[in-house]
């Protein structure tokens, strides 16, 4: 056991002599066997346990056996206390879900609080080959496919080495005791069902199944490696300033798998990527995809994809100075002399045109001015469709208007000419709008 963990963690390059680690420590099986497998390995760590506070006086069973255990073997501990069922009550999430975002949220605060290099945590063969299975009757990709990984930014995994009959063999071996959490004796959700009904048919039917399940999950994640390269080079091929053309994505064996590529990093679930591949076609104008941080539309044979910005809201701007408007600055100054800065993030009115108190705001439906050059009113929305700025360029957009609810500056784009610099202008108003 131990060699093969040694073995197993110098391939992966998972751990070093000199690092510092946290390992999870439920007390379970698995995770006794890690704590005492690094302890012998002789890695500096220290454990931590989180009671959940789920399955009554069992849950405090299990708290004082890691108590006992890290005291036995001189082990620092950390301990943690969750109301889990409140919390997925809040977040409207499953109890298993709760408990996972709650345990890996505060393992990550200690981690950087205590300066640890890594988190160590004890899934092992046995535990990837049920995640492959999950993936595969929910529907997934290659990677879903490829099994758990020795490493997840922070979190490391030395024992996918071994399986659950390799660490029951060594803990008997060794004498160490262990506790049995009861939920896991119950059929009552996926993972269980496969490890108690599904792997030890499959074993009956096919003796060796769960290490050829694996095998092929090697495999998998090999083939993985290929096609992410192959997809890296196609989307660098393609990508410039958060855009694609449609006719060369087109033209490419597989857009899905490129728009994948490029979306699902971005927060994009595969439901939606499979929604805007549907219409890579037609390419809708106007019809806009949202992830949480990002938003996607098509726009004149391009496929736009920017990060969402905060929704606009209105700034009064009383007198001159410098106003913080969301992720960007105003500055708003006036100067004895009449100039005009031709640059599209400033505006140059004459200052005794414009009456304070000015107000920066999102456009509105029916907003009009006069474009400086133009004669006559133009509608806003109007003006943008001519200039073909995007939809989602249109959300941002934002105007600065006089005390009297006029347009003075189309921001960004064109101010309105009734207020423009002229050889007769003494004052200048000049309005920069830049990012804070």
């Amino acid at each position: 056991m131990i060699e093969r963990v040694r073995a197993f963690i110098s391939r992966q390059r998972l751990m070093s002599l000199e690092g510092h680690y946290l390992v999870a420590v439920s007390g379970g099986a698995d995770s006794v066997c890690l704590l005492l497998v690094l302890r012998a390995l002789g890695y500096n760590v220290e454990a931590v346990h989180c009671n959940f506070n789920l399955r009554g006086e069992e849950s405090q069973r299990d708290e004082q056996f890691v108590i006992q255990l890290c005291r036995d073997n001189d082990v620092k501990l950390h301990i943690t206390h969750f109301d889990t069922r409140t919390y997925a009550q809040l977040h409207k999430v499953s109890i298993e879900m709760a408990a996972r975002t709650l345990r890996y949220a505060y393992f990550e605060q200690l981690r950087r609080d205590l300066d640890f290099d890594d988190i160590c945590v004890a899934h092992h063969r046995d535990d990837s080959a049920e995640t492959i299975l999950i993936n595969l009757i929910r529907g997934t990709g290659l990677h879903g496919l490829s099994g758990i990984k020795p490493r997840n930014a922070h979190v490391v995994r030395p024992l996918l080495c071994v399986g659950r009959k390799d660490i029951i063999k060594w803990l008997s071996g060794q004498g160490q005791s262990y506790v049995t959490d009861s939920t896991n004796l119950e059929c009552d959700v996926v993972r269980n069902k496969l490890r108690l009904k599904v792997l030890p048919l499959l074993e009956d039917a096919h003796p060796g199944a769960t290490e050829n399940i694996l095998a092929t999950a090697r495999h998998i994640a090999e083939a993985a490696l290929v096609c992410d390269n192959a997809l890296d080079n196609a989307l660098d091929s393609l990508l410039a300033d958060n855009r694609v053309p449609l006719d060369k994505l087109l033209a490419l064996p597989s857009p899905e798998s490129i728009l994948y590529h490029w979306l699902h990093p971005l927060g994009f679930n595969p439901d939606v990527i499979e929604d805007i591949n549907s219409h890579l076609f037609e390419a809708p104008a106007g019809k806009v995809w949202m992830s949480p941080s990002h938003a996607a539309t098509f726009h004149q044979g391009f496929l736009l994809c920017q990060e969402r910005s905060n929704p606009v809201k209105a700034v009064i701007i009383p007198e001159p100075g410098t106003y913080i408007c969301g992720d960007r600055k105003l500055r708003v100054s006036i100067i004895n002399e009449a100039r005009i800065v031709k640059e599209a993030c400033t505006a140059s009115l004459d200052a005794d045109k414009v009456s304070f108190p000015l107000t920066l705001r999102p456009i509105a439906e029916g907003d009009r001015f006069q474009p400086f050059g133009m004669k006559g009113t133009k509608l806003v929305s109007d003006y943008l469709t001519d200039r073909k700025v995007n939809v989602l360029d249109r959300q941002r957009q934002t105007v600065v208007c006089d005390a009297s609810g006029n347009i003075v500056w189309l921001a960004g784009h064109r101010t309105d000419g009734r207020f423009a610099v002229t050889p007769a202008t003494g004052r200048t108003l000049l309005i920069n709008k830049s990012i804070a």
